[in-house]
C-alpha cells in the first residue's frame, strides 16, 4: 500500500542531515555512500533539557588542582611507535592505526601487544577478521607468545565488551573497528551507523577504565579511512601505515595526536621474522660504492621531524625516437620536467634529444621542493658523465629562474648531514644552479 502524502516518510542521511522523498544509495549534499537511512516521525530534537546536579568527582575544579598522573606516557616497548605517539601508550587514549591492505598492520599491532605483555601488562587482542589459530601462528612466526597476551576471536561488540569484564586488561586491541557490529544498531558491519556505535562503544570503554584501545581501521581505494568522517573526531590519535608492496620500508605516520607532535615519523622494516624497528634508517636509502659514479647526488629530505639522507639516481641516454622518455620512480614527474627545463634553458645542457631516468633507492618518495637541487645535479652529472664527490649533499629548491632557494628546516638537514660525514654541502648560498653545477662538475 502506497503512503499516504500527508504523513510521509521522508529519508534522511546520519553524516549530514540531509533528507530526500525515497531512498537513495548515495548522499547527495556529503556525497557518502550507504548513510541514507528512513527517518522516524519524531525530529530528535530536545525542545527543553533540565539540569542535572552534578556531585563528587564530576565538580568543575581549577585546572592547576587537576591531576595528571594518570595521564602520562606509558613505553610501548616499540621505540619508534613511541615516537610517532609522543612517547607512549597514554591511559585511556583511544588510537586508530590505519593503512592498506597486507602493509603490516596487525603484523605492527601483535608486536606491540607481545612488548606490553613482556612487561608485565595483560593485553587483550581481539580480531574480527582472523581465527585465533591464524593469529598463533603468525605470533609463533615473530616471537610474540606471551602468558600475559589473550586472544579473543569476535566480531558482536557485546561480546567483545564481555571479554573486556573477563580478562580485565591493561591493554586492549581491536583488529579491525569495521568488522565488528553491535546487533541493537540496523546496518551491516562496516556501514557507517554500526562503525560509530562499535568506535562510541570502546571509547567510552577505554575513558570509564582507564584503558589505552587500539583501533585497526581498513581505507577506501582512495586512501581515506573507512567509515564515517566522525571515526577520526572521536579517537584521540590517528596513525597511518604507510609502504609499498615492492619494498620492505614501511612509514607510521601520526594524522592526529592529543598528546603530541604529528610531525613525527617512525620507520619500520618488514622482515620474515615479523616487523624490524630501524631507529636509524640512513643505510636503507643509499647505496653508495667506493668509488664515485655519475649520475648520483645525496640530499637530505625531511619526513616530519625526522631527517632521512636520501641517494637520487639519475641515468641520461641517447635516443633515436621522436619522443625521449622521462621515466621516474620515488619523485614528482612535474619536478623532474621542471628541472629539466631549468638545466636546459638556465644551465645550457641540452636534454631535449635524451632519454632521462630518476630514481630514488631503497622506494623512498621524495615529494618535497628542497630535493630539487640533488635531482638537477643527479642528471647533469649523468649528462656530463662526470662524477659527484662522495662527502657533497644537496638541498635546496630551484626556481624557474635558476635561483637556489633554502629549504625549511635548514638547521636540522645540516646537523644530519655532517653527523654523516658529508663535508661539503651544497645549498641556497651557492647562489645558482649553474654555480652549483660548476661547484660540483669539474
Amino acid at each position: 500500500m502506497a503512503r499516504s502524502s500527508a504523513s510521509p516518510a521522508p529519508y534522511k542521511c546520519s553524516e549530514c542531515g540531509w533528507t530526500t522523498a525515497k531512498w537513495v544509495g548515495r548522499c547527495s549534499e556529503c556525497q557518502q555512500w550507504g548513510t541514507v537511512v528512513e527517518a522516524g516521525a519524531s525530529s530528535g530534537i530536545a525542545r527543553q533539557v533540565k539540569p542535572t546536579a552534578v556531585v563528587g568527582d564530576r565538580v568543575a575544579r581549577p585546572i592547576g588542582q587537576v591531576e595528571t598522573a594518570t595521564a602520562t606516557h606509558r613505553p610501548s616497548g616499540i621505540a619508534e611507535f613511541d615516537r610517532v605517539l609522543g612517547g607512549g601508550v597514554v591511559a585511556g587514549a583511544a588510537i586508530l592505526l590505519s593503512g592498506e591492505p597486507g602493509v603490516g598492520k596487525s603484523t605492527l599491532l601483535l608486536e606491540v601487544a607481545a612488548r606490553a605483555a613482556a612487561t608485565g601488562q595483560r593485553v587483550l587482542y581481539v580480531t574480527a577478521e582472523e581465527s585465533v589459530g591464524q593469529v598463533r601462528m603468525r605470533a609463533e612466526r615473530t616471537g610474540a607468545i606471551h602468558d600475559e597476551l589473550y586472544l579473543a576471536a569476535e566480531t558482536d561488540l557485546a561480546t567483545v565488551l564481555g571479554q573486556v569484564d573477563a580478562v580485565s586488561p591493561d591493554l586492549l586491541i581491536v583488529d579491525s573497528v569495521q568488522t565488528v557490529a553491535s546487533a541493537d544498531i540496523d546496518g551491516f558491519a562496516g556501514g557507517p551507523s554500526q562503525v560509530r556505535e562499535v568506535a562510541s562503544a570502546l571509547i567510552r570503554l577505554a575513558k570509564t577504565r582507564d584503558l589505552p584501545v587500539l583501533l585497526v581501521g581498513h581505507v577506501t581505494k582512495d586512501g581515506n579511512i573507512a567509515g564515517p568522517r566522525l571515526l577520526e573526531h572521536l579517537v584521540d590519535v590517528v596513525c597511518t601505515f604507510e609502504g609499498d608492496r615492492q619494498t620492505s620500508l614501511r612509514f607510521v605516520r601520526a594524522l592526529k595526536n592529543r598528546f603530541g607532535a604529528v610531525d613525527e615519523v617512525g620507520c619500520f622494516e618488514m622482515a620474515g621474522d615479523g616487523i624490524v624497528e630501524v631507529p636509524d634508517p640512513s643505510g636503507l636509502f643509499m647505496s653508495r660504492g667506493e668509488q664515485a659514479v655519475s649520475g648520483t647526488c645525496v640530499t637530505v629530505a625531511m619526513e616530519g621531524r625526522r631527517a632521512l639522507p636520501v641517494e637520487v639516481q639519475a641515468l641520461v641516454v641517447a635516443t633515436s625516437a621522436p619522443q625521449p622518455r622521462r621515466v621516474v620512480s620515488g619523485v614528482e614527474s612535474s619536478r623532474v620536467a621542471m628541472v629539466l627545463a631549468v638545466l636546459e634553458r638556465r644551465a645550457g645542457i641540452k636534454l631535449s634529444t635524451l632519454d632521462v631516468y630518476v630514481s630514488t633507492v631503497g622506494g623512498v618518495r621524495l615529494t618535497e621542493p628542497g630535493a630539487d637541487l640533488a635531482i638537477a645535479l643527479a642528471i647533469a652529472s649523468a649528462a656530463k658523465d662526470v662524477p659527484i664527490a662522495h662527502d657533497v649533499v644537496a638541498v635546496g629548491e630551484i626556481s624557474l629562474a635558476g635561483e637556489i632557494r633554502p629549504a625549511n628546516m635548514a638547521g636540522q638537514r645540516s646537523t644530519e648531514a655532517h653527523r654523516l660525514g658529508f663535508t661539503k654541502m651544497i645549498d641556497h648560498r651557492t647562489g645558482s644552479a649553474q654555480a652549483a653545477l660548476r661547484a660540483v662538475l669539474r
